[in-house]
């Protein structure tokens, strides 16, 4: 079992840094690369580019929590939500 996630490819764990802008301020946010494919997928999904879904979500965090102490994680926790609905979809479509 441990061979599916030792061996994965490394640059799908690879940093990769965007810049972009929360709320006006300029600033840069560093994921790995598997995240940011299922954060681009997310904001196509919303029909926006991927500065504008994560700018709109900093937003939306900002109006029902405050400041997020860690929004790098809450992308990555996102991207977990994004991914077992997917997988929740994808099992109920199999079990009909």
């Amino acid at each position: 079992m441990c061979e599916i996630f030792a061996g994965q490819d490394p640059a799908d764990y690879e940093p990769e840094t965007r810049r972009l802008r929360l709320n006006g301020q300029s600033t840069s946010i560093r994921l790995e690369r598997s995240f940011w494919q299922i954060v681009d997928e997310i904001a196509a999904s919303e029909g926006v580019t991927t500065p504008a879904f994560v700018s709109r979500l900093h937003s939306e965090v900002l109006q029902l929590r405050g400041e997020a102490r860690n929004f790098t994680s809450l992308l990555r926790c996102a991207c977990l939500i994004r991914t077992r609905r997917t997988l929740g979809h994808v099992e109920t479509i199999a079990a009909e």
